[in-house]
Formats: structure tokens, C-alpha cells, sequence
């Protein structure tokens, strides 16, 4: 079994800033991509920002420039890091986890439980 600790979010004023972490644990587990997706009322869940064990990152469109996804492998921990925040970046946050497990290397995919992003002002 795995567990991911998130935190960070809240309410932030536009241009404002924000931090997410996403802690990784479970025995047994190797973690490879790790990232964040999020949700909007009323939309679906779309991906935000990934990164891999190797450091290879990949943002959506809108956050180019202004998101920074990063990663410490030691505590299998990743951040994001919101900049510049705009309203419509207002979402539930999830942390994602492409979990495998042991020498089969089986693949598991994990779920956070979700932080509120609101950037109001």
C-alpha cells in the first residue's frame, strides 16, 4: 500500500503565490512519474505538471512559466510550485503516483486526497 501526504493551498490573491508537496511512501514501492492534476467545478480532471525519477518535466499549456514542478528522490517527495496565480487556476490539486512494486516491478497508480487551490480576490 501506498501513502501520499499533500500539503499546501489555500486562498491567494491573483499574482499571488502558492506551494503544493506530495510526500510518497510504502514498502516495498518504487516510485517513477510523479505529478499533479486538477479539477475545476464542473470540469474534468486534467494533467498540470509531471515529472520523473530521472527529473524530465512536462507542464500543460497554461501554466508554462509560471508553475514549477520539482522532485527530491531521497524523500520521494515532489512540490509544485504556483507563481503568478490567475483565477481560473482555482481547482482541487491531486497528487499522482506511478507506483510499481517489488522485483515484478508491477505498476500501481495512486491518488492524494486533494488540496483546494483558490485564487480570489
Amino acid at each position: 500500500q501506498v501513502q501520499l501526504v499533500e500539503s499546501g493551498g489555500g486562498l491567494v490573491q491573483p499574482g499571488g503565490s502558492l506551494r503544493l508537496s506530495c510526500a510518497a511512501s510504502g514498502r516495498g514501492f518504487s516510485f517513477y512519474a510523479m505529478g499533479w492534476y486538477r479539477q475545476a467545478p464542473g470540469k474534468q480532471r486534467e494533467l498540470v505538471a509531471t515529472i520523473t525519477n530521472g527529473g524530465i518535466t512536462n507542464y500543460v499549456d497554461s501554466v508554462k512559466g509560471r508553475f514549477t514542478i520539482s522532485r527530491d528522490n531521497a524523500k520521494n517527495t515532489i512540490y509544485l510550485q504556483m507563481n503568478s496565480l490567475k483565477p481560473e487556476d482555482t481547482a482541487v490539486y491531486y497528487c499522482n503516483v506511478d507506483a510499481r512494486f517489488g522485483v515484478t516491478n508491477l505498476r500501481y497508480d495512486y491518488w492524494g486526497q486533494g488540496n483546494q487551490v483558490t485564487v480570489s480576490s
